[in-house]
């Protein structure tokens, strides 16, 4: 796809990853509609590109926000490019975390994500190309300590977007889904920083992220997996799966002080 060309809406636009993504974007001479439960996070973004991007607050978990969103794509003339960037990740033991805690992740990570993409498949449908893009994570496809739920959720993505891949084969709308690694955002905190550099785990910027995102819409990729060695295991852990248990049986112990809060 030619990034000028696109109209996109974008979820998840406040976020580390995302905001990267609306910056970039708008760069390339993309129009946008930014999605955010809290406007004045938007706002910058919208002060410095003001003719290339609007913003519309909405809360994508609540059925009133989506059609909010609809509503608003209608307005401006449809859009041809869907990013479902908007996540929440909990890093902690899965027997600590609480009901309410699953839920909502659960919730805004798959459920809205889903939901938002069927309310927009009839206005994608009525343009000549189109896509569909879902953030998902390395951890869509190798479940990791501390991060069993998180794990839950983007392997549903994962799955979701191979499927409505295929289900979409004979139309002009495309699905790609792009698995990042370990990224510096607010969703990793100091704790999960400093358990990274403890286990060699190397962590990208989101800028590194959203230009590789680009990089596969512009060339309309299916799947784009970032960095190395991760493509490696998620090879490994499909193929192996021995091979990965046994590498992180070796750093569960650090996984669980950094879990426990006794960093």
């Amino acid at each position: 796809m030619n990034l000028a060309d696109c109209r996109i809406l974008l979820t998840g636009a406040s976020g580390g990853i995302g905001e990267q993504l609306a910056l970039q974007l708008a760069a390339a001479g993309a129009q946008l509609l930014l999605v955010a439960r809290q406007r004045e996070r938007l706002e910058p973004l919208v002060a410095r590109y003001p003719e290339r991007i609007e913003a519309v607050c909405a809360d994508l978990t609540q059925y009133a926000g989506r059609e909010a969103v609809v509503e608003a794509v209608r307005r401006r003339g449809g859009i041809n490019l869907l990013i479902n960037a908007a996540g929440v990740n909990r890093f902690g033991l899965f027997e600590q975390q609480s009901d309410e805690t699953i839920a909502a992740l659960l919730q805004l990570n798959v459920t809205a994500t889903l939901q938002l993409t069927q309310a927009l498949l009839p206005l994608l449908h009525q343009e000549e190309q189109a896509m569909v893009v879902n953030v998902g994570s390395t951890l869509g496809s190798i479940g990791y300590p501390g991060y069993a739920a998180y794990c839950a959720s983007k392997f549903a993505v994962r799955g979701f977007s191979e499927a409505l891949r295929r289900e979409l084969a004979d139309t002009p709308i495309k699905v790609l889904y792009v698995a990042p690694r370990a990224t510096h955002t607010a969703m990793n905190d100091a704790s999960v920083v400093a358990m990274n550099a403890e286990l060699n785990s190397a962590m990208d910027t989101p800028a590194a992220v959203a230009a590789q995102v680009l990089e596969a819409i512009a060339h309309e990729r299916k799947e784009r997996y970032l960095g190395w060695p991760e493509k490696l295991f998620v090879r490994l852990n499909a193929l192996l799966p021995r091979l990965v248990d046994r590498a992180l049986r070796k750093q569960l112990p650090i996984i669980q002080r950094f879990a426990r809060g006794q960093s």
